[in-house]
């Protein structure tokens, strides 16, 4: 086994590793705005780890993977705010510990 072969087996568990903990986020938190900043933040991580291994293994295909990693990049987090401001704006039902930082800021306009 080579170098990238060892490095992009460690680059995919890692991967791995960042989307299971994104799935037990999605469980474990307590209301929506926190399962989705869980859900963004260690997915994208995750896939992005899963294709630099993959790209490690087959480095034929590490163009195309960089192309997929740059759009996760570009929409994953865009898509999160899109839904939280939805949730928000219908009048979601946040836990005690939820800092509603949206509300905060139209308070503060005049």
């Amino acid at each position: 086994m080579t170098i990238s072969g060892i490095i992009g087996g460690i680059l995919m568990l890692c991967g791995a590793a960042f989307l299971l903990l994104a799935g037990i986020g999605l469980v474990r938190m307590p209301d929506l705005f926190n399962r989705i900043q869980a859900g963004t933040k260690a997915t994208t991580l995750g896939t992005l780890l899963t294709l630099a291994g993959a790209a490690c293994l087959r480095p034929e295909w590490t163009l195309k993977l960089l192309l997929i990693g740059l759009f996760i990049l570009l929409t994953n987090p865009i898509s999160s705010q899109v839904l939280a401001r939805a949730a928000h704006r219908t009048g979601t039902p946040k836990t005690a510990g939820t800092v509603d930082r949206l509300a905060d800021d139209r308070e503060e306009r005049p």
